[in-house]
């Protein structure tokens, strides 16, 4: 696996966050996604040090770039309607809960936005006849709640939940987020953000892709609020970021051997898919199947174990997931290539338009 042509092993933090800025309009951040699906478009770049010029493309045209005999790996996490509306006990002050994770059948971690000092033992009424009491702190800025109520969690989420659309996305959702911001291929509910690369395949594209000879294997990573989450200088210092759980499954690391044996590229489909891939990595490159939580901080000059390529959509300025992509083709060269996606007039973020780097 090639390197990455920028050495930042001996920057400060906030030196390195320095070098993740570019500008980006207001108006190119996507509030709407592309009709239908696979319509967005396709920035092509290559790592290869010889070739530096962009390929514009649409996403229908993933095949074109793809030889039989690839492994696209994806990830089949589903989104769960995780945002809540209530009021405060007492006062009866406006309040927005973010389900983070469920512990058991009473416990969940959540995210609350509320006026006022957060603490154990304050009480939200939720819609649909449920509270919430905060329990304890849990890893910041979450804490632990009970919840209580006429049913179960799903119950819950399923009359009064909302789809959790990221904060750049500047209004209410609304019922045709239910199914947009949900890959075709979701089935493992978990996730409280949705793996954005995977949002631009449609039935057919992947059927078509099947039929070029391009194979399919899959991951589960539960994405977190935190991958929203502006990084911090302490963050780039201590080299970990937020937590998230994954499964690898045996099936998929059969997939993978067996594409690197015939010596096809094995191409992950999201930095999602490339984090549980990269995670599950022994320093030699091997695959062990299996899952947890990973806090992998994956950026240069780190040189991918596994992953020869990456679908991708643009990210947020001084994020984890910007720095993901430089450590596949370069610093220079992906802000290169952001800035030509921006002078073209892609559109960026979630709802965005898509990258391959291969």
């Amino acid at each position: 696996m090639g390197g990455v042509n920028c050495d930042e092993s001996r920057q400060t933090p906030g030196e390195l966050l320095d070098q993740y800025t570019y500008r980006l309009p207001p108006a190119a951040i996507a509030q709407r996604p592309a009709q239908p699906r696979d319509a967005s478009r396709l920035l092509v770049l290559s790592r290869t040090a010889d070739r530096d010029r962009c390929e514009h493309a649409h996403f229908f045209d993933l095949p074109r770039f793809l030889a039989a005999g690839d492994l696209l790996v994806l990830n089949d996490t589903r989104v769960l309607l995780a945002r809540l509306f209530g009021r405060k006990i007492p006062g009866g002050g406006k309040a927005e809960v973010l389900i983070v994770r469920q512990r058991d059948a009473e416990h969940v971690e959540v995210l609350v936005r509320a006026s006022g000092r957060m603490r154990p033992g304050r009480v939200f009424e939720l819609d649909a006849g449920y509270r919430l009491e905060l329990i304890e702190q849990g890893e910041p800025p979450t804490y632990v709640a009970r919840i209580a109520g006429p049913g179960r969690l799903a119950d819950l989420l399923e009359l009064a939940g909302h789809v959790p659309l990221p904060p750049y996305i500047r209004r209410p959702d609304d019922a045709a987020d239910r199914e947009r911001y949900q890959t075709v291929y979701a089935r493992e509910p978990g996730a409280v953000a949705a793996p954005t690369a995977g949002l631009h395949f449609t039935e057919r594209l992947l059927r078509r892709i099947a039929a070029a000879g391009v194979q399919t294997a899959w991951v589960t990573l539960h994405v977190g609020p935190g991958t929203f989450r502006p990084l911090k200088v302490e963050d780039v210092a201590r080299g970990a970021l937020h937590a998230e759980v994954y499964a690898l499954p045996e099936a998929t690391v059969g997939a993978i051997d067996g594409a690197r044996a015939r010596g096809a590229r094995i191409i992950a489909v999201g930095t999602t898919t490339a984090r549980v891939l990269e995670a599950c990595a022994t320093p030699d490159g091997t695959l062990r199947a299996g899952g947890g939580v990973t806090r992998l901080f994956i950026r240069p000059p780190y040189a991918p174990r596994v992953v020869d390529g990456l679908v991708t959509n643009f990210h947020l300025p001084r994020s984890s997931l910007l720095m993901l992509v430089a450590a596949f083709a370069g610093r220079e060269r992906v802000l290169g290539a952001y800035r030509e996606a921006l002078d073209a007039g892609y559109r960026f973020y979630s709802y965005g338009d898509a990258m391959l780097v291969l």
